[in-house]
């Protein structure tokens, strides 16, 4: 199974303020690990991938602009990996 497409329609993971619940803006957004991703990498679906909100995405991937704390936000897309691991193997997925 795609990950990436099975994304779409699921629930935000990461839940960081101004999250939008996800839905038809869920994404599979990957957490960033020295030596797990770069250039060349490819961060692997499984062990690094969180359903994403856009609103959450933009927060965790720098682009929001607003004044959220970086280490709050790599905490809360770490707990949005595990959320989405766990809702994975919940429904029989992996």
């Amino acid at each position: 199974m795609n990950l990436r497409d099975y994304a779409r329609g699921q629930e935000c993971q990461i839940r960081m303020p101004g999250c939008d619940g996800g839905g038809e803006t869920t994404v599979l957004a990957h957490y960033r690990l020295a030596g797990y991703c770069g250039t060349g990498i490819k961060p692997d679906d499984l062990a690094f991938g969180a359903w994403a909100c856009n609103n959450c995405h933009c927060i965790v991937d720098g682009r929001s602009g607003n004044d959220v704390d970086r280490a709050e936000a790599r905490l809360a897309h770490a707990e949005g990996v595990m959320r989405t691991i766990a809702a994975l193997r919940r429904r029989g997925i992996v």
